[in-house]
């Protein structure tokens, strides 16, 4: 079915009106935790990479 643009467009206000919206703080917040849970999970990739690469050349015997 299509829909009249103008109340398409009321109707798109009316939902964003009941958005709540994050706070300067909440937005640093969480922006703080995803870089850190970034910078951990690289870590782990990287750690978890260089204890495979070593157990598969010991496995091997490539040096």
């Amino acid at each position: 079915m299509i829909k009249n643009p103008v109340e398409y467009i009321r109707e798109v206000q009316s939902e964003v009106r009941k958005v709540t919206w994050p706070t300067r703080r909440e937005t640093m917040i969480t922006t703080s935790m995803v870089f850190i849970f970034v910078v951990i999970a690289a870590v782990f990739f990287v750690l978890a990479d260089k204890i495979i690469a070593f157990v598969i050349q010991l496995l091997l015997g490539v040096s």
